[in-house]
């Protein structure tokens, strides 16, 4: 069947009336609707896309602004020239043409964690140092807990706000949003959910109450899924905890409460509280962990527990070389610790965590496992680690170590074909990010790292270098 016949007249009209001139500061710009529509329907620039198209619109901003905003809509990313820019002034012109989300998404990328260099610091008020850390991933906004005070630093770390919570100090926090966050504390009682960008107001406290006559109870550690979120309280007398999960679509309405335990006589490993909760999605299950350091050294437990039954389905007992921290992945489907005593790091595929025992593989000095159980020494106290991607963060002392896992060949399994696990240590960033201060917190936001440190009243910001 012959195509219709479409005059040159027609094409050439067609074409105009696609293309939209817009005047911005005197210079005039050239674009396509569907090129502006990208911006989204409450955009000024989608606005334009609607104008008139034998008048020209003028808007009275910065052309060179104008022209990385524009070519962010084109292309979905920066141009290299904005980094000659100001951050601050991008998010403004973004503001205005009302596209910051898209300014925020281009800006988001996993950084690439071997070109990691510390680039920036972000100071904080007072002379407390940071007791806590928490970032939103996607966005990359900043909160960090010292003392009484919580100080937030929007998307762009460029916005700073400081405000006073109604606790002594905050030992636990984590970032539901940009502007609110799940805040707790060891000596003080309740969970509250608190609105940074309303001046600190409480928006909700809530409570793990044992039986109505006895106290409310301390805040251990806080976690979430996409759905849920998980705190870890232990009672004023420190005699019984409990794992409380809320729905956080659902007003935080309490939805189950896991892991309730007491403490018996000189029994304390019966009643470890978790004072870290991660969630690992693959696998639908929330992984609660906690340590206790007595008389017979240090001693913890690591409990993967099912929501839908409320059963942990798997128990791991810490006796000879205890975490000092722990984490899981899951992409690289493993747990991984650094032992208190050896100060190595270990890992434990998530696939065999049913098997009955603990299965952790050291990735370093094995020998120092049993040298460093024999003589009571602690190379490990302190230590942070965290994964993110492909890759686990552990901290040693002021530095910083980075494991990787290499693909090196196959073999035959109990279930099959396993690929082998080798991982990897590499040294991260340059010779003058070194510092003596130990690190005591890492995480991730946005395409950055952030680190803190003992004794320091600042955040260190890591970012990609610029090749």
């Amino acid at each position: 069947m012959p195509l219709p016949f479409v005059s040159n007249k027609h094409r050439q009209e067609s074409t105009t009336s696609n293309i939209v001139t817009i005047d911005v500061g005197g210079q005039l710009f050239q674009t396509t609707k569907s090129t502006l529509n990208q911006a989204g329907s409450q955009s000024l620039f989608s606005k334009l896309a609607t104008s008139d198209i034998h008048t020209i619109p003028f808007i009275d901003r910065d052309p060179e602004l104008f022209s990385i905003l524009l070519s962010l809509l084109r292309t979905g990313n920066l141009p290299s020239k904005a980094k000659a820019f100001d951050s601050q002034d991008l998010v403004f012109e973004s503001q205005f043409y009302g596209i910051e989300q898209l300014l925020i998404n281009s800006m988001s990328d996993p950084p690439s964690a071997f070109d990691l260099e510390k680039s920036m610091v972000l100071p904080l008020s007072g002379r407390d140092s940071p007791a806590s850390l928490s970032t939103t991933p996607q966005h990359g906004s900043v909160h960090v807990a010292h003392a009484s005070k919580l100080t937030s630093f929007d998307w762009s770390l460029q916005r700073k706000s400081t405000i006073l919570t109604q606790f002594t100090a905050i030992d636990s926090l984590l970032a539901l949003s940009p502007k609110i966050v799940a805040a707790g504390a060891t000596d003080f009682p309740g969970l509250q959910i608190i609105d940074v960008d309303k001046g600190g107001s409480v928006r909700e406290t809530l409570n793990w109450r044992e039986n109505v006559t006895r106290s409310d109870s301390t805040v251990q550690a806080i976690g979430s899924s996409n759905q849920y979120l998980f705190t870890s309280f232990e009672s004023s007398r420190r005699n019984s905890n409990c794992i409380m999960v809320y729905d956080l679509h659902n007003n935080f309405k309490p939805v189950i409460d896991i892991g309730h335990y007491e403490i018996f006589g000189a029994e304390l490993d019966s009643g470890i509280p978790a004072t870290k909760l991660r969630w690992i999605s693959s696998l639908n299950l929330l992984m609660a962990s906690g340590s206790h350091s007595g008389p017979a050294g240090v001693s913890g437990n690591i409990r993967f527990w099912d929501l839908r039954s409320g059963v942990a389905v798997c128990e791991m007992k810490e006796k000879l070389d205890c975490f000092s921290d722990i984490t899981v992945s899951d992409s690289l489907c493993a747990v991984f610790k650094v032992g208190v005593l050896s100060g190595e790091l270990f890992y434990t595929d998530l696939r065999k965590i049913g098997d009955g025992e603990n299965m952790w593989v050291c990735l370093g000095d094995t020998r120092k496992v049993s040298t460093n159980s024999s003589s009571g020494r602690k190379e490990g106290v302190g230590s942070k680690i965290e994964s993110h991607g492909n890759q686990v963060f552990c901290s040693k002392g002021g530095n910083l170590e980075l494991w990787s896992q290499v693909l090196v060949g196959f073999s035959n399994g109990r279930d099959g074909l396993e690929d082998d696990r080798v991982f990897r240590k590499n040294s991260m960033g340059r010779a003058n990010d070194s510092c003596s201060n130990r690190i005591t917190h890492l995480s991730f936001g946005g395409n950055k790292m952030f680190v803190t440190r003992k004794d320091q009243q600042f955040v260190e910001v890591w970012h990609n270098s610029v090749m």
